[in-house]
């Protein structure tokens, strides 16, 4: 069902997507002919992999070219024409399209999928935002494009969810079956009949003398057998009920020995517990953590820089784009990231510049205070929270770059004139609200002339 599957997501919502594109026409259009090209070539690589046994590594390798080469074609395409009007269509497009990726990933590939889902979610919402009272067919554009790789992450979910299933595999897995079930009958010394397993059952074996499994109890039927006992206990608590004062017969007298406004030594006992009463934990973090020594490590997809003190030489490198960096009570350090990752967070950091490539989603500073931050390539967005003083340096591929700050001061913004200099602008912080038409606050900036 595997090939059957992915055609049905090539002729379904990818057909869909391709026939939007051709109405929008320009730079959308001829992108769109590069991602056809590449589902085409990741089609005839799952039929070489349903009729084949896996090959050697090298051949992997070369089987894969063809997606490879047009996926790379896909995001050229796009750096190319980032002067072009649908450039956020190009962006949201080259962003996940590396989720043709998955036949190479093991052993989850559906989540990976998701992530770069994900990764193009940013400029599709600019599409929307951009499109969505202007023309609508941009808007159904966005929407077959996301159901085309939310159909690809069921299909990989579905048939290869621990990686692509070749047809050899397959076999073997069979082969093994058949034999461990003949040893196990031919144990017996029975004649036995095979059942033909239906999906998700395993194989099962039928003896003609006994069968192969204990039969199952009988179901409980609450209209016989126990029903009789339940009318009888339920008599019996009737019965028991309707003795009137007779029922208390059994039941102990309690003597002024046994009272305590009676008998005043029976008061006398331990202190009446009080459990310990913690203050409640406000911060993530508690204060005790402080001195911890110095840590960098890497788990699962987080890299963890802690505690590191006037440390200059801090470098993360093979980082994968799902990969997320985040530093912690950092002090007069400086941290290179190398290589496109997910997101980036300095959190209670003092003095700390962080430099990197680029960035799928952002890069935030919390509770942090005199930092830096250095662009490379692409980011976009950058939050800056509860932080006083953080300098911002951008490159000329993060113009369009979205600053969102709250609770923070001395920020500024480092633009790029392109002789090696920088001209540098203020984030304002200081605002001036006044009520509008008796029913709506008007904010605007207030300039501090100084």
């Amino acid at each position: 069902m595997s090939v059957p599957g992915y055609a049905d997501i090539v002729n379904g919502p990818l057909a869909q997507y391709l026939k939007i594109s051709a109405t929008i026409g320009g730079d959308v259009a001829e992108h769109s002919h590069l991602v056809r090209d590449a589902f085409n070539a990741q089609l005839q690589y799952i039929q070489l992999a349903s009729t084949s046994s896996q090959p050697s590594e090298n051949d992997v390798v070369a089987f894969l070219r063809p997606t490879s080469d047009k996926i790379s074609a896909i995001q050229s395409y796009r750096e190319k024409h980032r002067s072009s009007t649908l450039f956020n269509h190009l962006s949201a497009i080259s962003e996940s399209i590396p989720a043709l990726g998955w036949v190479a990933v093991a052993p989850a590939p559906a989540p990976y999928v998701k992530e770069m889902n994900d990764a193009g979610q940013f400029y599709t919402n600019r599409v929307l935002k951009e499109w969505k009272e202007k023309d609508k067919k941009h808007v159904e554009w966005v929407k077959a494009w996301i159901q085309t790789l939310n159909e690809l992450q069921a299909f990989v979910k579905q048939n290869h969810t621990t990686g692509l299933v070749w047809a050899g595999k397959y076999e073997a897995h069979a082969l093994a079956e058949r034999c461990l079930l003949s040893l196990r009958c031919q144990s017996d010394r029975r004649e036995i009949t095979l059942v033909r397993p239906q999906p998700q059952q395993r194989r099962e074996c039928r003896h003609r003398r006994r069968p192969a499994a204990l039969p199952h109890p009988p179901a409980l039927d609450l209209n016989a057998g126990g029903a009789g006992d339940a009318s009888l206990d339920r008599s019996a608590l009737f019965a028991e009920i309707n003795k009137g004062q007779d029922i208390t017969k059994g039941l102990k007298k309690v003597t002024d020995e046994m009272q305590t406004h009676k008998n005043p030594t029976l008061r006398q006992g331990p202190a009446p517990f009080k459990p310990t009463v913690q203050k409640s934990v406000t911060s993530f973090r508690p204060a005790t953590q402080t001195d911890k020594p110095p840590s960098f490590v890497k788990d699962g997809k987080k890299w963890l820089i802690e505690y590191q003190k006037g440390n200059q030489g801090l470098v993360v490198e093979n980082a994968e784009m799902n990969n997320v960096v985040y530093l912690f009570k950092c002090e007069n350090s400086t941290v290179t990231v190398k290589g496109k990752i997910n997101s980036i967070t300095l959190d209670s950091c003092k003095k700390t510049s962080v430099v990197f490539d680029a960035l799928v989603s952002s890069v935030e500073f919390i509770n942090c205070q005199s930092v830096q931050m250095q662009v490379m390539g692409k980011v976009p967005t950058i939050s800056i929270d509860k932080t006083d003083g953080c300098q911002v340096y951008l490159s000329k591929d993060s113009l369009d770059v979205s600053i969102i700050s709250s609770k923070s001061s001395e920020m500024n913004v480092l633009i790029p004139k392109g002789d090696g200099d920088y001209t540098e602008i203020p984030i304002p912080e200081q605002f001036k609200t006044t009520i509008k038409d008796n029913k709506s606050l008007f904010t605007e900036i207030v300039e501090n002339k100084g």
